[in-house]
């Protein structure tokens, strides 16, 4: 049984359709991203799977309870926002114990509760403080005590990470996900970042202009994307228009200006059933820029000119010029970067790249 199901949902705000006739199943103990860009919808149907909106159409149900009218303190679910939401005036202790106070539950438990939440968060000696006393990382952890000690149902994360410093982002996307794994509880995280949600997911649920773009495992999302919109706003891609010649077997032939005869994987280009206007799509970091007398080693070669370095580090952004089209490709570095102006071999293999058909417009 799925431990949230969404049928047919629609939420309208006056004229404007927020969200557009989604369906969804969410599986028991899994861990599940809304991703997409502002504006998207996601937050939206969190908020809807918590109580704060109601649906304009359609059905939610939790562990096969129809939700609908059922009011948010009825749900049983835990929630956590990007500004973590903890009370000023109340210990970390009082503000992890709150949901406990309306519950059947002695002091005696709820003591004992919230000694394991801020043990499982590591944060077993900060009961007595006040939130102002707690660094962003340690509010965003009690934020989530909060949240897990009432043995949620569902957990429900809205941008939970936004407001921190970068490497602190990365450390608590590491223990979100520890805790996540260790208590099995199903979890629903609302994001915009593109790395929170390859990082963290069993399943990513890509959200455009109020509509679901696609549904898969990380993996999935990132090697096939099903749409332009996705291959543009999961990491870096490079989307070349060309011609798909055909199928071949276990191949489809695709010719694009400026670049040797493609043969792609058909498990790569699953939407394109024959012939016709297509686009290849390559990630930047599968670009690999040799000097431009490097032996043969098998890959597919094409002349490129350096146009812009964007240094990073351990790796470079570059920024090139193929023939007619404009390129990126992304690689580690051991001293420094070929320069500007410098004429590369750009290398690459075909079972690296993916297709889409060109949609026509109505």
């Amino acid at each position: 049984m799925s431990a949230v199901s969404l049928t047919n949902i629609v939420k309208k705000f006056g004229s404007f359709t927020a969200v557009h006739r989604m369906s969804l199943d969410i599986a028991e103990g899994s861990f599940v991203t809304l991703l997409g860009p502002s504006g998207c919808g996601k937050t939206t149907t969190l908020r809807m799977i918590a109580g704060l909106l109601d649906p304009t159409e359609g059905e939610i149900a939790i562990n096969g309870r129809r939700m609908n009218d059922v009011p948010i303190h009825k749900r049983n679910l835990g929630l956590v926002f990007q500004n973590y939401a903890l009370f000023p005036h109340k210990t970390v202790a009082e503000n992890i114990a709150f949901g406990l106070n309306y519950r059947n539950i002695s002091k005696d438990e709820t003591q004992r509760k919230v000694r394991e939440a801020l043990d499982l968060v590591q944060l077993p000696d900060l009961g007595a403080r006040y939130p102002k006393e707690l660094s962003g990382g340690q509010q965003q952890r009690i934020a989530l005590a909060r949240a897990i000690v009432i043995e949620p149902d569902v957990l429900l994360l809205d941008e939970p990470l936004s407001a921190l410093d970068a490497n602190l982002r990365e450390d608590m996307r590491v223990e979100l996900k520890r805790i996540q794994q260790r208590i099995g509880v199903t979890t629903v995280f609302v994001t915009h970042d593109q790395t929170e949600a390859l990082a963290m997911s069993d399943q990513i649920i890509v959200m455009s202009k109020g509509r679901v773009e696609q549904v898969g495992s990380p993996e999935e999302v990132y090697n096939n994307p099903a749409s332009e919109f996705i291959a543009q706003f999961l990491g870096a891609s490079n989307i070349l228009s060309g011609v798909c010649l055909g199928l071949q077997g276990d191949e489809i032939g695709l010719d694009i200006a400026g670049f040797p005869p493609l043969a792609i994987p058909r498990s790569r280009a699953p939407q394109i059933a024959g012939a016709g206007p297509a686009k290849l799509v390559i990630r930047a970091e599968k670009l690999h820029l040799l000097p431009a007398d490097a032996p043969d080693d098998g890959r597919l070669s094409v002349m490129a000119t350096v146009e812009n370095v964007d240094y990073q580090g351990q790796s470079a952004r570059y920024f090139l010029r193929v023939a007619d089209h404009t390129m990126q490709a992304i690689n580690m570095i051991e001293d420094r970067p070929f320069s500007l102006g410098a004429d590369v071999l750009l290398r690459f293999r075909a079972k690296d790249c993916s297709a889409l058909p060109v949609r026509q417009s109505t």
